[in-house]
């Protein structure tokens, strides 16, 4: 059973793209369909998130607040050093873990986790080998498909729709 869930930002929870305004300022898009489902993970079924990202955002760490993300970790070179430190703390194994990233930053995780997935629009060299390859890219979606798919797997899929229904 997952436990633990690895987000990867850029191309995952939002579509890669990085919009600087004139005064400087960041903008990035986040999907809100994705963010419920992580709020369910994180706040009803009372399950460990995690972001771990290579960049630096202030909007990143307003939006894993939001969610109830307890693990963020940015500006991280190797992202694999970082999850085995969390896995730790929780006494989890890497079978425990599912992740999902898009680009190469992402693949010693990616490789070491029990449950693997990569937007529709990630790198083939993580398609090559991760569990799933998600039909929707990442910010459109992805990180929705990956929750429902391991609500669905883990046997927690009807708690999940009783949520809202």
């Amino acid at each position: 059973m997952i436990e633990l869930v690895v987000l990867d930002v850029d191309g995952t929870l939002t579509d890669g793209k990085i919009i600087y305004t004139s005064n400087g300022d960041e903008l990035k898009n986040f999907d809100v369909a994705d963010g419920l489902a992580i709020a369910a993970w994180t706040k009803k079924f009372g399950k460990h998130a995690a972001i771990i990202t290579g960049r630096q955002s202030k909007l990143v760490e307003r939006r894993a607040k939001e969610l109830g993300i307890n693990h963020l970790y940015q500006g991280v070179h190797n992202k694999d050093e970082v999850l085995a430190n969390i896995l730790k703390e929780h006494n989890l194994s890497w079978h425990q873990v599912a992740a999902i990233g898009d680009d190469l930053n992402d693949y010693k995780m990616l490789k070491k986790v029990g449950l693997s997935f990569t937007p529709a629009n990630g790198t083939h060299y993580l398609k090559d080998f991760v569990s799933v390859t998600c039909k929707n890219k990442g910010g459109e979606g992805a990180v929705r498909e990956m929750f429902e798919y391991i609500f669905k797997e883990d046997g927690l899929e009807e708690e999940f729709l009783n949520l809202w229904i």
